[in-house]
């Protein structure tokens, strides 16, 4: 891993990663007045067929050193996906803001995604694996992830740059 002190000019100093992953370890729920300015909203960046920008929020997990989020194969992220798997996951905590740049893939793999389900459900979301055990069901999912069933997807970071926001500050970009 390289890392590269974005605020050196202000005389902060090199955040350090394993503080970051740390606090990603913990959780970010997204349930209200639990991080952020109020709550943690992830958002992911993916890019249309005419190479605009496409945003928008899900409900991501942090585990195993990256981040996982579900949606339906009809949504604009999940055919951005299937054409093109760069992509923008954001989110800010209490203590920093973060932007983890890579690859997202949808997962194959039976075991891992019934894995993702009990940490889906653990967090709140009643998420079960369907018949197929390839993809999610629940009653309810977040309007922008389609009608299920919900495929599980990956993304490790290739890059991730934080902005501390607590004393002494800092900006770090790491290239994994």
């Amino acid at each position: 891993m390289e890392a590269t002190n974005l605020a050196d000019l202000y005389g902060t100093p090199l955040l350090d990663w394993g503080r970051i992953r740390s606090r990603l370890d913990q959780g970010l729920s997204q349930a209200p007045e639990t991080g952020g300015p109020n709550r943690h909203t992830c958002w992911l960046a993916t890019i249309n067929r005419d190479a605009s920008p496409h945003v928008t929020g899900v409900g991501a997990l942090w585990a195993d050193d990256a981040f996982w989020f579900e949606t339906g194969e009809g949504t604009r992220k999940a055919r951005n996906l299937a054409a093109d798997p760069r992509c923008v996951l954001s989110v800010a905590s209490h203590d920093f803001d973060l932007v983890v740049e890579g690859e997202a893939h949808k997962v194959s793999d039976p075991s891992t995604v019934a894995a993702m389900a009990e940490r889906w459900a653990a967090a709140g979301w009643p998420a079960r694996v369907d018949d197929t055990g390839l993809a999610l069901t629940a009653e309810y999912s977040a309007p922008s992830a389609g009608p299920p069933p919900w495929h599980v997807y990956r993304l490790a970071p290739r890059t991730a740059t934080a902005l501390l926001t607590v004393e002494p500050g800092g900006a770090t970009r790491w290239s994994f």
